[in-house]
């Protein structure tokens, strides 16, 4: 893993995103489980911490202030506003990853991913898809997680994030979520492959 230099190779971004409930995440902990040299990416976030999430391990937790702060001295590579909280990738803890030869591994949005882009135009896509709206559709009433409006809203919101993607995304690799343990030999297999580059 090392240059002409004599110095580490600098790592490669994998920016995953998906649906919800399209099984992105069990994707990512197999991944992240079966690939060393990956690490995955920690957010920053101004919603409160959820039981058992610590600080700089699930998410750097801030403050409206300390957020907006960062914001104005352009320390995010992107950032939204969802649901009433901010969200957003730190550019520190990104260049430290990549300068010490390992690999990032990110979870953001469709529309998430394309203001990355801006910032690191070389990140890698791959885009987790459902099999069809309707094998969503029964994949979320099966969890048992949602009510009926809230699984409407998901089906409603994945249609116009699979739109966005495919109009105006950059995805490089896409992966249809029908069989989970195909789909994890794949994201594996995909991931390998990027990386030997």
């Amino acid at each position: 893993m090392s240059n002409s230099a004599g110095g580490p190779r600098r790592g490669k971004i994998l920016v995953f995103s998906a649906a919800s409930g399209a099984g992105k995440n069990t994707l990512i902990d197999h991944l992240l489980a079966s690939v060393p040299g990956l690490v995955y990416s920690v957010s920053a976030t101004t919603r409160k911490p959820r039981p058992g999430e610590a600080d700089g391990v699930n998410y750097f937790f801030l403050t409206v202030d300390e957020f907006e702060r960062k914001v104005a001295e352009g320390e995010f590579a992107e950032w939204e506003k969802v649901h009433g909280n901010y969200y957003g990738t730190p550019r520190a803890f990104i260049e430290t990853v990549l300068s010490g030869g390992e690999h990032i591994v990110m979870d953001i949005d469709v529309f998430g991913k394309a203001k990355f882009d801006e910032a690191y135009p070389e990140a890698v896509g791959v885009l987790i898809v459902p099999p069809s709206l309707d094998h969503l559709e029964k994949r979320l009433k099966a969890r048992g997680a949602d009510d009926a409006g809230t699984i409407r809203l998901r089906l409603d919101n994945a249609r116009v994030e699979m739109d966005f993607a495919m109009a105006q995304g950059k995805y490089e690799h896409y992966i249809v979520n029908d069989d989970l343990e195909a789909a994890k030999d794949e994201v594996v297999r995909l991931v390998r492959t990027i990386i030997d580059e």
